[in-house]
């Protein structure tokens, strides 16, 4: 018995030990918030959001944003800079699971020949996005990286560019636009002067369900289970202010949802509650 219990305390402390040395080693990076139609971007930059690991070279080591350091073949890093680069290992669009299976494997060897780093930000850097970025296009220009790739930033000359660029991302599956203010100087965290646009869908379902939440949401609604006309069944979280947790939508009520696609399991991707369909 008391073996039992040294063990399981040596297991603590392990797993203790392991979570503090992720925490060390996990890079601080810039985060995006969320595009509204309300944020005038009409100047800033624009790129495709690519669906793919996040990988952050610190001048030494390949990390992902948790801090978990990569594996990759040694050609792989060969000619890497000096400097830190932030960006996005990835294949092609729809290819997430085989993305994270590579870089997330040991020794995966030559599946690394798939990979692109796609550079989003050179950190540390003076100046702008765009005098940081040339910062890492300088060093290409003499030192050959094939599979190392400044991601293209394209200016906004008007909200309706931005949308046709969007509708022309997702409909050739991909996950979104990413658009950032040039001017402002490296920060990290998460940034007003950094957005994500998606393309969402939207449609109705019926309530079924009220499930309680949890923490600061307890002894109020912490979310629905709905079904769609299709007989889709769903949970639904995220859209509630706290008036509609407090005076939650009635049991047989259809609800307006929006989401952003669909996952390989043809799940509703990130599904928000929007509103009660007016009778």
């Amino acid at each position: 018995m008391r073996w039992v219990v040294v063990s399981r305390f040596i297991v603590l402390i392990s797993t203790c030990l392991f979570s503090l040395i992720s925490l060390a080693n996990k890079p601080d990076l810039f985060l995006l918030k969320t595009y509204d139609d309300s944020k005038d971007v009409v100047g800033w930059v624009m790129s495709e959001k690519l669906d793919g690991v996040r990988g952050f070279w610190n001048g030494q080591e390949l990390l992902t944003r948790g801090g978990k350091k990569l594996t990759p073949p040694k050609w792989f890093l060969k000619n890497y800079p000096p400097f830190a680069i932030d960006g996005e290992l990835w294949t092609k669009r729809g290819d997430f699971e085989r993305v994270s299976s590579i870089v997330r494997t040991k020794n995966s060897g030559d599946r690394w020949k798939l990979i692109t780093h796609n550079i989003f930000e050179v950190p540390n850097q003076q100046g702008g996005l765009l005098e940081r970025l040339s910062v890492l296009k300088s060093h290409l220009f003499s030192h050959s990286v094939p599979h190392l790739k400044v991601l293209k930033q394209t200016q906004i000359q008007s909200k309706q560019q931005l949308q046709n660029f969007l509708t022309e991302v997702t409909s050739h599956k991909g996950e979104g636009v990413v658009v950032r203010n040039p001017e402002v100087l490296y920060e990290t965290g998460r940034l007003a002067s950094a957005l994500k646009v998606k393309k969402y869908f939207d449609t109705e379902c019926t309530v079924l369900e009220i499930l309680p939440g949890k923490g600061k949401y307890l002894h109020k609604m912490g979310s629905v289970l709905c079904q769609t006309a299709t007989g889709k069944q769903l949970k639904i979280g995220s859209g509630f202010k706290d008036k509609d947790r407090a005076n939650p939508p009635a049991i047989g009520s259809k609800i307006t949802f929006k989401y952003y696609g669909f996952t390989k399991k043809g799940n509703f991707k990130y599904p928000v509650y929007l509103r009660v369909r007016s009778k």
